[in-house]
């Protein structure tokens, strides 16, 4: 009986003080949801089709060209009016334990705008990713922004096209590993695609980019400027290869290879905040830009083999906008020049506005926010000059034609 007390005693001593503390807690794990119901309200003087108006019409590009009936009158030339809540989104931010040694998050984000004209109101993904943070590095894995549109320098239209043709605009897989060099964060990612895809001649899909065997890669740096300004510089890599076998039906390994570069700043006082961008992007369809590429030379008529030459984009713009809590003014200007192609174009271009030599577009707007509630009000003037395409890429005897757009916007917040 003695030794069976003392081992129970032996026991307590041991067990009892591992049962009074406390495990260490974790990071909580959880999802905060967030989003907008968001109401779009358009009158357009002018028409825009499919491949100029994104999903009948809501994200605006450009105007289409003139095109006359039998009685030399311009069929685009008349109204159009929408009411849209496609724009309304969905996102929950993800927190969970460390991994790795890091700080573990993740985002999953979509939206009712579908994945194409046949999808309208379709729910679709905008962003899904997984990032670990540690002290000076950071690496996310998952589909989020194109690392030529860098979130914290962007244009605030209400227009959900974002400045679009005139900024960059997609959304890509992607695995993008950042590092902080003191105040200087170096970013480098990889890119496939997905929603946002160049075109050829099986039209617009992610083949291209796909069969050539390579990710798009983007170096940058992001450089905060004394404490109000921040600036991003970097360059982008891209390979696509257009055919895996000819026409004529002969195997082809043919790439073409694009270099694009951009430069973006944003300065925020305490009144008003002014972000600008410019940038020269090489066969930028996949950026919801003017632009593609061409076959410029063929090497093989018999086996209707081809060489290829990028169609070159140069596009600025600059937003500035009031910070007030209640009324915010602001004012979108962009400008974008067709500047031609790297060699003689002899086939058919694949791309975006190649018959268009520039892009304007003035937009002001106003909004009126009350807690979760805003009512914004926008004035879109886009005007494209429409011409002949040259053999060398670049367009002549252009002219200009001007869409208006007044769009009245609703929001709810949570």
């Amino acid at each position: 009986m003695k030794p069976l007390l003392l081992t129970a005693g032996l026991l307590s001593l041991l067990v009892f003080p591992l049962l009074s503390q406390a495990p260490a807690p974790l990071p909580p794990f959880g999802i905060k949801l967030s989003g907008y119901v968001k109401t779009d309200v358009i009158y357009d003087t002018r028409q825009s089709g499919p491949a100029n108006g994104l999903r009948d019409g809501h994200f605006y590009l450009f105007p289409d060209n003139v095109l006359y009936d039998a009685d030399s009158l311009d069929l685009n030339d008349s109204p159009a009016f929408q009411i849209l809540s496609i724009q309304s989104r969905l996102r929950g931010d993800i927190t969970g334990p460390d991994a790795f040694g890091a700080k573990a998050s993740g985002v999953i984000e979509a939206e009712f705008f579908g994945t194409s004209e046949a999808d309208l109101n379709g729910f679709r993904l905008r962003h899904a990713f997984t990032k670990l943070d540690w002290t000076n590095t950071s690496l996310l894995i998952g589909q989020t922004w194109h690392p030529i549109f860098p979130t914290e320098c962007f244009p605030g239209t209400i227009s959900f096209n974002t400045g679009a043709p005139f900024t960059p605009f997609a959304r890509n897989p992607q695995i993008k590993f950042t590092r902080r060099i003191g105040s200087v964060r170096a970013i480098l990612t990889t890119y496939s695609q997905r929603d946002f895809t160049g075109t050829g001649l099986d039209g617009s899909s992610t083949k291209y980019l796909k069969n050539s065997g390579m990710p798009g890669i983007n170096l940058q740096l992001r450089i905060p400027v004394a404490k109000i300004g921040l600036l991003f510089a970097g360059i982008d890599f891209k390979t696509i290869r257009p055919e895996l076998k000819t026409t004529a039906n002969y195997h082809t390994d043919e790439n073409l290879q694009s270099l694009s570069g951009f430069v973006t700043f944003n300065i925020k006082a305490k009144t008003l905040t002014f972000t600008a961008m410019g940038a020269y992007v090489q066969n930028a369809t996949d950026l919801l830009m003017i632009g593609g590429y061409a076959v410029s030379e063929i090497l093989d008529p018999a086996k209707a083999l081809k060489t290829y030459t990028n169609i070159n984009t140069f596009s600025s713009w600059f937003d500035i906008t009031t910070n007030g809590k209640t009324l915010q003014a602001g004012l979108f200007g962009g400008f974008s020049k067709n500047l031609g192609a790297n060699g003689p174009i002899i086939g058919p271009a694949f791309g975006r506005g190649t018959t268009i030599d520039y892009l304007t577009r003035i937009s002001p707007r106003l909004q009126f926010i009350s807690g979760k509630t805003t009512f914004a009000g926008e004035l879109e003037i886009t005007t494209a000059a429409y011409g002949t395409a040259q053999p060398d890429g670049t367009v002549i005897n252009s002219k200009p034609v001007t869409n208006i757009r007044l769009l009245v916007a609703a929001y709810y917040r949570f």
